[in-house]
């Protein structure tokens, strides 16, 4: 999960080898020289060999990479996810019949679960894989979505206008510096994230016991609570998101990693919309 431990994972490994001291100025002579040459073609800093993610060529030889990571590769690839997964929850949505969505349910869920531990466990993203998570992320939610807005009329849009105004709250927030990503504030954020999915365990542990199991989403002034709280987490998430993207960039990661970065936003904005669409639901009751 994003700012999640996954994407700081990838930060500690790549950013992990010490890079040099920057040289002195070169004398005026060879500045001119160098302004002579044909346009630089991005930073130059030594091949670090893992699995393609940080200036290796993904082949674990160490070599340089093909390219380094640009802003518009992460934005371009993350587009290319939303687009299918908005494209799959629409085909969900008017097609999969409301008496028979448990298929669609166990794909997505088993799909979207299976490739999301792997690619965040492993760091191996790609465009096959994020695009077919991304589509079984697209089914569940569009099965899901519809189901609320079968009981709540115009709920979905709601959530995906509150999703919205929470990301570009915090990209805004952490543009103008309202927002520090220190390493406690992602020391703080990666405790909190696992702490509430292992309260989340607890609570389905709980489920066979109890029918309201702790009570974390019963629709009570504690599910109430407990989806405030993770909003809050999931918006920690999306701003060390940002700081590691924008880190990768300054030291220069291999390209292959905008695929991996916008896999990490998806993950945090999907789970973000989750627990507005949650919260909106308990409102509505």
């Amino acid at each position: 999960m994003a700012g999640n431990p996954a994407l700081s994972k990838w930060e500690s490994t790549v950013m992990s080898s010490n890079r040099p001291a920057a040289p002195p100025a070169p004398p005026a002579s060879e500045l001119e020289n160098m302004y002579n040459q044909p346009a630089y073609g991005g930073p130059t800093f030594p091949p670090t060999g893992n699995k393609g993610y940080g200036g290796g060529s993904g082949d674990g030889s160490g070599g340089a990479p093909t390219r380094y990571m640009t802003l518009d590769d992460v934005v371009v690839r993350f587009a290319s996810m939303l687009a299918v997964l908005f494209a799959a929850g629409a085909v969900a949505w008017a097609l999969v019949p409301r008496d028979n969505v448990a298929p669609v349910l166990l794909i997505g869920l088993v799909g979207g679960l299976g490739l999301g531990l792997y690619m965040g466990w492993t760091m191996r993203v790609n465009a096959v894989t994020a695009l077919i998570y991304s589509a079984c992320e697209g089914l569940l939610l569009g099965v899901v979505s519809r189901a609320f807005n079968d009981r709540y009329s115009g709920i979905v849009v709601q959530a995906l206008a509150g999703t919205v105004m929470v990301a570009a709250g915090v990209l805004i927030a952490y543009r103008v510096g309202a927002i520090r990503v220190t390493t406690k504030f992602t020391r703080v954020t990666i405790a909190a994230t696992i702490g509430v999915f292992g309260l989340m365990l607890v609570n389905l542990v709980a489920y066979l016991f109890t029918p309201d199991g702790l009570g974390l989403r019963s629709g009570g002034p504690l599910a109430v609570i407990f989806s405030l709280l993770c909003i809050g987490i999931a918006a920690m998430n999306l701003a060390n998101d940002f700081a590691i993207i924008e880190r990768g960039i300054k030291h220069g990661a291999d390209q292959k990693f905008a695929w991996f970065a916008g896999f990490s936003l998806m993950v945090t904005l999907v789970w973000l919309y989750v627990e507005i669409l949650r919260l909106l639901g308990y409102a509505r009751r």
